[in-house]
């Protein structure tokens, strides 16, 4: 990979990670188009998710701060209703981490083996995101205030589905919600948190095998690695701070049955070309 490859990579992760149109599928497409595979790619692809959690840490700052500070008020924990509504909401991040959980130690071997399967399991599940957004958008469902712990964990679901190379976290987790009741401006905001703790854990679980990919060339070959997957990383957090101000904006007005059209064509000329 050189550093040409590594800036479009890194923005294009930047920009679909928030985007309900899928970044591992996008990911994919554009590593087979530049001739990308194996380890090199997997361990890019591990740096440019940090990145774009980053991007959350700095759009979303405000909201968990808020969070831990709710967290350490002082409350009765006897009863999941007295608590404040932060620790509630943080009870509901670790309700929806669950799911990811289960995929990631007990079939991270099998996912791997999906990404490596080339495009035809992108083009499906584009497809399948095209479908989830576009019903969402005429689903009308009552609305609930809040999110409930059950529906944490239902979006949860989503989100270990969302494993699957094409099929978008961001419109899995937010088309599921709309579908259960929620509101679209709280959708927004909990599907960014919630895929913070588990991306930094599988980074760190993935860390070792990042490092060895980047000096596998020896002295020079490593500082060349490091350098251009430096470039990914940036392009991937400035690009990612943009995308994430711009996604919550959309969802509060609903326009998510754009992105189901771009990836229904997306999903159908993968198919068809790759």
């Amino acid at each position: 990979m050189n550093w040409f490859e590594s800036l479009i990579l890194g923005l294009l992760q930047g920009l679909t990670e928030y985007l309900p149109i899928s970044s591992s599928g996008h990911l994919t497409i554009a590593s087979s188009l530049f001739g990308i595979e194996g380890e090199q790619n997997l361990a890019f692809t591990i740096l440019v998710h940090v990145a774009t959690v980053l991007s959350t840490l700095v759009i979303l700052w405000k909201e968990i701060v808020w969070i831990f500070k709710d967290l350490f008020a002082k409350q009765q924990w006897n009863s999941y209703s007295n608590l404040n509504y932060g620790t509630k909401y943080a009870i509901n991040i670790v309700a929806s981490m669950i799911p990811i959980g289960i995929v990631g130690v007990f079939f991270k071997e099998d996912i791997e083996a999906i990404f490596g399967a080339g495009t035809t399991v992108v083009g499906i599940m584009l497809l399948v995101t095209s479908m989830l957004l576009i019903f969402s958008y005429y689903a009308k469902p009552r609305q609930k205030e809040t999110i409930s712990i059950g529906h944490a964990f239902v979006i949860g679901l989503a989100q270990a589905l969302a494993v699957l190379p094409g099929l978008s976290r961001s419109g899995s987790t937010i088309a599921t919600g709309i579908l259960l009741g929620n509101k679209k401006e709280n959708l927004a905001q909990f599907s960014f948190l919630m895929v913070i703790p588990p991306i930094l854990g599988e980074a760190l679980l993935d860390v070792k095998d990042v490092i060895e990919s980047a000096t596998a060339s020896g002295a020079t070959g490593q500082a060349t690695s490091v350098w251009v997957l430096l470039i990914g990383f940036m392009a991937a957090f400035l690009s990612g701070c943009a995308a994430c101000k711009w996604m919550i904006s959309i969802v509060r007005k609903g326009k998510l049955v754009y992105f189901g059209i771009y990836c229904a064509l997306a999903g159908i000329l993968t198919l068809i070309f790759l």
